[in-house]
């Protein structure tokens, strides 16, 4: 069956043709004016598979709409485009730290958003069944099904992309990860963010792992790396 995707758009001439423009790539688009209506159809008996959430709307924010779906159990793997006029790179960090998974400024491609999507898409698709439930390493645990991860016991809530990141250097273990390739893996867009972002993201999940944050380590002038074993920070 298609893929259903939510348009939050205020911005009518732009919608119907995002929409067109959807609907002939075979996708089951729909649009809706406000974050409170976007908020009300994806929390739905039949939510989207996918979301391209514009960043100013009338009545609520874009990220707080995508900051309240990555809070609910039943939406926070519900995949986010952000689409907005808004071109200075802190709005597309902002973006990022609540939980987008990608973001395109205006004026756009059509052609450009359609294969993000579809990126997006493919992504969240080809992760699912691969991964195991859980995995637990030293006093770290992740739930991949739901996306949580508890650091000595207590949860530490992370955005989308925070947990993408902490994923695969969990799953590459080990293994010297260098900012490009970190960018390619998760970002998907080596031309629109810089290695910066990588380590103002990187630094910002070392302060939410606390005491686990030991476990990445820099490698000054080449990338990150996860180290293979837990060694005197596991659990006895």
């Amino acid at each position: 069956m298609a893929e259903q995707i939510l348009i939050v758009e205020d911005e009518a001439d732009l919608a119907q043709t995002v929409a067109f423009n959807l609907e002939q790539e075979g996708f089951r688009p729909s649009v809706v004016a406000s974050g409170a209506e976007a908020l009300e159809r994806i929390r739905s008996d039949q939510p989207p598979d996918l979301v391209v959430l514009d960043l100013m709307l009338p009545d609520i924010p874009g990220t707080e709409v995508c900051r309240q779906l990555r809070q609910g159990p039943e939406t926070r793997r519900i995949p986010v485009l952000m689409l907005t006029a808004k071109t200075d790179p802190i709005d597309r960090v902002v973006g990022f730290e609540v939980g987008a998974d990608d973001y395109v400024t205006k004026p756009f491609s059509v052609r450009e958003l359609v294969l993000r999507i579809r990126a997006i898409l493919r992504r969240s698709e080809a992760g699912a069944p691969a991964e195991p439930e859980s995995l637990r390493f030293g006093i770290l645990k992740l739930d991949y099904e739901g996306h949580r991860v508890w650091v000595e016991g207590a949860e530490v809530v992370l955005t989308a992309l925070e947990f993408r990141l902490l994923k695969t250097l969990v799953h590459r273990r080990g293994r010297v990860q260098t900012r490009e390739v970190l960018l390619n893996h998760v970002w998907e867009m080596s031309g629109d963010v810089t290695t910066r972002t990588v380590d103002t993201h990187v630094r910002r999940l070392r302060k939410k792992l606390g005491a686990a944050s030991i476990y990445i380590e820099t490698l000054r002038g080449v990338g990150y790396r996860f180290q293979s074993e837990p060694g005197k920070t596991g659990e006895p």
